[in-house]
């Protein structure tokens, strides 16, 4: 049985994620998922990437969004700004309302993230094992210039509230330094036949995840192939506004200069849309083997092909 691991992030990852598993119905996949958006609200514990991810594998998710659950109602939000308690630029729903209580609860309980999480799954069966990057509290942060200050701001503010529409001048994932992977990360990198980086933001997503000491060391040095697949297709994102963040880092829109970001020492391919099939050249001079292939997600099908390009291009480099 083939052993995959995912570095995932929310929308992009769990949307390709579906389709990986629908190209190897019979692989053993492991996913990593970034914690770095977590977020406490109303005393709850949120972790929107994990639930994105254990949503949409599991059939609960909102399909035209991308996040939150299908058929939701938003009762809860609405009293509470009645009460006027706010955020109130942050829609949790109400059937959302009820996984971050249950998490809630759980590690009050003394239950660290990765058990929490583990429990969540019982009830959706995603068909991954799903781990968070840590089960220690990052949440990254975005340097901004507001109301005439430089100050820091929670992502999901920047990125909700703010629409990502001012300047980013840093991303700081705040906490990874003193983290350490959940149990399992790094037992799972090390035992992968494949590792891939999907088509998820670079900087706070996958970006987030390689940030906690240990991790990006144990994909440099694990024997299976890691292949990665671009997030940017004609320089624009395909989803989400990874261009402004790619921007605080000193990184071109391109999907060559995101295969420069990541590296020769963790990327052993890269796949980038058909589109930008001239940056080939310039990722193989870069030391990384990659190839043009159509990255539009736009059906399970079209996803499951892409998965399937990733993983042939994962056995060509090992080849």
């Amino acid at each position: 049985m083939q052993r995959i691991v995912v570095l995932a992030g929310g929308i992009g990852g769990a949307r390709f994620l579906r389709g990986l598993k629908s190209a190897v119905p019979d692989a053993d996949i492991t996913v990593i998922g970034n914690t770095g958006d977590d977020i406490h609200l109303f005393g709850l514990k949120v972790c929107p990437d994990l639930d994105t991810v254990m949503y949409t594998l599991g059939g609960g998710i909102h399909e035209e969004q991308g996040w939150g659950r299908a058929g939701e109602t938003f009762a809860v939000k609405e009293e509470l700004a009645a009460y006027g308690v706010g955020p109130e630029w942050f829609g949790l729903g109400d059937r959302d309302f009820a996984t971050h209580i249950v998490r809630t609860q759980m590690l009050a309980a003394g239950y660290p993230l990765s058990a929490v999480t583990e429990a969540l799954c019982a009830r959706w069966q995603p068909g991954v094992r799903l781990l968070p990057m840590t089960d220690d509290r990052v949440e990254t942060h975005v340097l901004v210039d507001l109301e005439g200050a430089r100050k820091a701001v929670h992502f999901q503010e920047y990125w909700v509230r703010l629409r990502a529409e001012v300047p980013a001048h840093a991303i700081v994932p705040v906490g990874a330094e003193e983290a350490k992977p959940a149990p399992g990360v790094l037992e799972a990198l090390a035992a992968a036949d494949v590792i891939l980086f999907p088509p998820s933001n670079p900087v706070v997503s996958v970006g987030s995840i390689l940030s906690v000491p240990g991790i990006r060391e144990a994909v440099a040095a694990a024997d299976a192939p890691v292949v990665g697949l671009s997030p940017i297709v004609g320089g624009s994102p395909v989803r989400g506004m990874a261009d402004k963040v790619l921007a605080a880092v000193g990184v071109e829109s391109t999907a060559a200069a995101v295969a420069r970001h990541y590296g020769s020492d963790l990327l052993d391919g890269w796949l980038v849309d058909t589109v930008d099939a001239q940056a080939v050249a310039e990722v193989e001079a870069a030391g990384i083997r990659c190839r043009a292939v159509p990255l539009m997600m736009t059906d399970t099908d079209a996803t499951a092909k892409m998965a399937a390009e990733a993983l042939a291009l994962a056995g060509e480099v090992r080849a």
